[in-house]
């Protein structure tokens, strides 16, 4: 849940978002864009490999506590018109990488929760109903929202709800499945 939504909401709903709610640029919204997923690009591999050495649980729920903590922060800098273009960039960087850190270990993690007989099938069938519901409609809710109550930090309250609620699942990962090879 919280990889999907945050990933869908900073990658690919906050350049909309950024124009239609705050009154950015076009340019400077794909810039963002660029950024963000800059960020992202380059947190996927180093996350992924951190979490064969550390276990998928701490690297994934630094990720998801990461963007629960930092969400609003984040969108605060972006909504600032004191804050300085690279602080803004910086803050697009950030939440791209936090995002990685859940994209990285999220494919091995899913292979390891599922025993070989139902692994394709369960994979398959968790991401997809994950990303139908949190990233498909991230940017209908996100936009519905903010349109409603006037609030442009509904983003960063789709995202660090998500994440914190996605938290105590996390928690249940064992933290040896990174050890175990797949039967």
């Amino acid at each position: 849940m919280g990889w999907s939504a945050a990933g869908y909401t900073f990658l690919v709903v906050l350049p909309s978002h950024l124009q239609s709610a705050l009154g950015t640029s076009f340019r400077d919204a794909l810039l963002a864009t660029t950024l963000v997923n800059l960020g992202f690009a380059a947190s996927i591999l180093p996350a992924g490999l951190l979490s064969d050495r550390v276990g998928r649980r701490p690297v994934m729920l630094g990720g998801a506590l990461g963007i629960a903590v930092s969400a609003f922060p984040l969108l605060h800098v972006l909504q600032s018109p004191a804050a300085s273009p690279q602080a803004r960039a910086a803050a697009v960087l950030a939440a791209g990488a936090l995002v990685g850190l859940l994209a990285g270990p999220g494919p091995a993690m899913l292979a390891e929760m599922f025993p070989r007989r139902v692994r394709c099938t369960g994979l398959g069938l968790s991401y997809a109903l994950a990303n139908a519901v949190f990233s498909g409609c991230a940017g209908l809710f996100v936009t519905a929202l903010t349109a409603r109550t006037g609030n442009t930090a509904v983003p960063a309250l789709y995202a660090a709800t998500a994440c914190a609620l996605s938290a105590p699942a996390l928690l249940t990962l064992r933290a040896d499945d990174h050890r175990e090879p797949l039967r």
